[in-house]
């Protein structure tokens, strides 16, 4: 099979396996056409070409006289407004994927009843999501919603909708609380995001409300790596 791929594609292979295997890391400059045309045995129109591909498709930048380097390709969330992390991974023009780990309804425990405003032992809904991108886990959504406010949420497939979508068309979010941390998980959360368990994640405690009602509460974890959160402040 890789004998059949057209040179271009052998060398972006090549690039790419130095990109995600950490041996190019962000703002490191790639060998330039005529090695990589003389490394393959190609032309350096069709290095240029393997090239040009990644630049279009965001993974490496020129800089016209300095060379081409690789981007700073992590996943970015704004810290002030929700947004739905399909409509994120795809405005990058970058496939968005998920797999459902949990779809549930569950008894509420101390930790979520406090933070949920439900009481200790309520019935509440429960998902465990991981999104990917370009199919590289980014965030691990561990979410907790009160079902009388969006009573039909687990009937929802959330292969095709993510939860932010459920929730924000059944009832207006007016209020977000964030709270954000270095942490390192667990094994399993290590082995969900696809990360060794010493790297350092991002999480993120997120409540919503809806008028003067606690709508979800979610812990979203992040590697490190892989994401970057953002807020700006304009004043006039």
């Amino acid at each position: 099979m890789a004998g059949s791929l057209p040179l271009y594609l052998k060398i972006q292979r090549h690039l790419l396996e130095k990109i995600h295997g950490g041996d190019w890391a962000p703002q490191y400059r790639i060998p330039p056409e005529e090695r990589l045309a003389e490394e393959f045995g190609v032309s350096r129109m069709t290095a240029n070409k393997a090239i040009r591909d990644l630049v279009q498709k965001g993974y490496l930048t020129r800089q016209p006289g300095v060379g081409t380097f690789v981007t700073d390709r992590k996943a970015e969330s704004s810290l002030i407004e929700v947004h739905n992390i399909a409509e994120e991974v795809r405005s990058r023009e970058h496939v968005y994927t998920s797999e459902v780990l949990r779809a549930e309804a569950l008894d509420a425990d101390d930790e979520i009843s406090v933070y949920l405003g439900v009481r200790n032992g309520a019935r509440v809904f429960h998902t465990l999501i991981v999104h990917r991108e370009d199919g590289i886990p980014i965030q691990l959504e561990d979410r907790y919603v009160n079902p009388s406010r969006v009573p039909h949420y687990l009937e929802t497939d959330f292969t095709r909708h993510t939860p932010n979508e459920v929730l924000v068309a059944a009832c207006p979010i007016n209020d977000v609380e964030h709270v954000v941390e270095a942490v390192l998980v667990d094994a399993d959360t290590a082995r969900r995001l696809d990360i060794a368990p010493h790297e350092p994640c991002l999480r993120m405690i997120r409540r919503t409300w809806s008028g003067d009602h606690l709508i979800s509460y979610a812990r979203l974890i992040h590697p490190g790596d892989r994401y970057k959160l953002r807020s700006s402040l304009h004043t006039k």
